[in-house]
């Protein structure tokens, strides 16, 4: 399935209509099991720091930046720098943020494979990046360079135990502009530590429940959105059957410990 374009329809809806893009921003988070990762690991690390202490951050592959705008409302220690490649998504972005006040979020667009930051950021966050980008070793060590010692970064990514939908050679990835199904959970450890990072934890996510929790939440509304754009109109219906049980399968696979999951949890130190 090509993602982007329903992507691009989505950016056609909230353009310049910054109560929708609130409301979309909500919905990213209380649907994406990732979102419950990663703000959660976010939030630690906001925690270890004093409140009056200044935080760097970028939000590298921010897309619609939704994780930019939680870091930048909800830490006001936090200056966020959101980039992407997609000219029209960052633009905007940046017209929201100006538009809404926020003085410590800014937007730019940027190829990761190019950047030239060097020691300027506390914390990197790269959320379903990584596996669009061929070059991932160039990537984790432009990350290292940017990031100040001591920092940490944080990373969502596919697994190769079914991530992208893909459990045999013989299938293709769910998401079309993916150039990897997902990583091993010793490859991506591996490749950080091979550019310089310490301490490099991966814990797996969407185990078992948050796996079914997907199917239910967010596979099966894109698969019928990609026939139609016409079955918006029938989701609230869906998730009004749907949306109880699928947040309680969420909450439960942050609560256990998944020995395999599709998806992997990265932090890292420099």
């Amino acid at each position: 399935m090509k993602y982007e374009k329903i992507k691009s329809k989505i950016d056609d809806i909230i353009s310049g209509r910054n109560f929708l893009r609130k409301i979309f921003y909500a919905g990213l988070n209380i649907f994406l099991l990732r979102a419950w990762y990663v703000k959660s690991e976010v939030k630690k690390f906001f925690n270890s720091k004093g409140e009056n202490e200044k935080v760097q951050v970028l939000d590298a592959g921010c897309g619609f930046g939704q994780y930019s705008y939680f870091m930048a409302k909800k830490f006001k220690n936090s200056k966020v720098l959101g980039i992407d490649i997609n000219e029209r998504r960052i633009k905007d972005c940046l017209k929201f943020s100006e538009s809404e006040g926020i003085e410590n979020l800014k937007f730019d667009v940027a190829n990761l494979e190019n950047l030239n930051y060097s020691d300027e950021f506390d914390l990197v966050l790269a959320v379903d990046v990584m596996e669009h980008i061929e070059n991932d070793v160039k990537v984790f060590e432009n990350f290292h360079r940017a990031m100040k010692k001591g920092g940490m970064l944080i990373i969502s990514t596919p697994s190769n135990l079914g991530g992208s939908e893909v459990h045999t050679d013989a299938d293709e990835s769910f998401i079309e502009e993916h150039v990897r199904s997902g990583y091993g959970a010793d490859e991506i450890k591996s490749k950080l530590e091979m550019v310089g990072f310490k301490d490099v934890r991966v814990r797996y996510s969407y185990g078992r429940w948050g796996n079914l929790s997907w199917k239910l939440m967010i596979k099966i509304p894109v698969l019928l959105l990609g026939k139609s754009f016409a079955f918006a109109f029938l989701l609230p219906l869906y998730y009004f059957v749907i949306f109880i049980p699928g947040l309680f399968l969420m909450w439960l696979d942050t609560k256990v410990k998944n020995e395999k999951g599709t998806g992997l949890i990265v932090v890292a130190r420099k």
